[in-house]
């Protein structure tokens, strides 16, 4: 059996090809470099049963697969950084878009399962909370977040509409704010910004006054219901949120990753950087437990401890703009 791991050298989708390679099946790791990192996967580069392919997905191309997740779009809303969504919109806007349709494409080809990972972002400012599956969303379809969230929710309808008109076996996952190891700080997502500026000493950056919440779930808990989503004879073209119910405040994990870190960074305060920033982000998972038996196993304690020590290891490396091997 073989995957197509669109996005395989990014975040979430290099702990996902090391876990099909665990379960025994050869991966095709898709990837044009864009949020991704050669050293995400530098450890795979030697195996038989791992391939690289240097693609843009928006492009036309063929890799027969049995199995196909799309995991190729940057996802951080920080302005600031050059992997996010925001310093790449058309490209993002395309790899959900354009990309999908290539990738259902690939997958009516060849019969495979088709796995789309969407976002909690889909829900926008949302007026339902928790968020459940049935809860369409509060989202600005032209705001400068749009490139994501609405594409985000293209990819689903096209999706659905393979599903559909061909019966092409698709599942979509909507993924809540997922951290850990291999999370590039340069990406701006605010665990590892965190993380960095406690260790280094710098001042915790908190943008608005930090009431605004989050869930977080780990990377290996994402992971697995990932790989229950893709196997389970249940999930054909249906929608399923996966993140960590467990809710706090932005200022509540600046405090407690200041603490983990015995950092004696000060927390300061700065304006919002974006606009339709969600204020409150919470998944209902009563159905990843119900349809899957899923549900985060990392305490969040647990889960940070693992994601410092990995910043203790890696970060002189990463400050000095090389790629360490992860």
């Amino acid at each position: 059996m073989r995957a197509l791991v669109a996005g395989g050298a990014g975040f979430i989708g290099s702990h996902l090809c090391d876990r099909l390679i665990a379960e025994g099946i050869a991966v095709t790791c898709v990837d044009n470099f864009i949020s991704g990192l050669p050293a995400n996967i530098a450890h795979l580069m030697d195996r038989p049963d791992f391939d690289l392919i240097e693609h843009d997905v928006s492009q036309p191309f063929d890799s027969p697969a049995d199995l196909i997740f799309h995991f190729a779009s940057p996802a951080s809303p920080n302005p600031a950084s050059p992997k996010s969504y925001l310093a790449h919109p058309v490209a993002t806007a395309l790899a959900n878009s354009q990309g999908s349709y290539q990738l259902l494409e690939i997958a009516r080809r060849h019969g495979a399962r088709y796995l789309f990972a969407s976002t909690s972002e889909i829900y926008g400012e949302p007026l339902e909370h928790p968020q459940r599956e049935t809860y369409f969303g509060n989202v600005n379809p032209h705001g400068i977040r749009s490139c994501y969230d609405e594409s985000k929710r293209f990819g689903e309808a096209i999706a659905m509409t393979y599903h559909r008109e061909f019966q092409v076996d698709v599942r979509l996952i909507r993924i809540f704010n997922t951290y850990g190891p291999r999370c590039d700080p340069a990406d701006g997502r605010v665990i590892p910004n965190f993380v960095s500026q406690a260790l280094t000493g710098d001042p915790i950056t908190v943008y608005g006054d930090g009431a605004q919440t989050r869930s977080l779930c780990y990377v290996s808990d994402l992971v697995e219901g990932i790989w229950r989503m893709i196997t389970s004879e249940r999930t054909g073209g249906d929608v399923v949120n996966l993140g960590n119910p467990e809710e706090h405040t932005i200022l509540e994990y600046a405090r407690l990753i200041r603490d983990l870190c015995d950092s004696g960074s000060e927390v300061v305060f700065r304006e919002l950087r974006t606009a339709d920033d969600p204020s409150r982000r919470q998944p209902d998972i009563t159905k990843a437990r119900e349809l899957l038996g899923w549900e985060p196993q990392v305490l969040l304690r647990e889960g940070l401890k693992q994601t410092i020590a990995w910043y203790r290891e890696h970060l002189p490396d990463l400050s000095a703009g090389t790629d360490p091997v992860r």
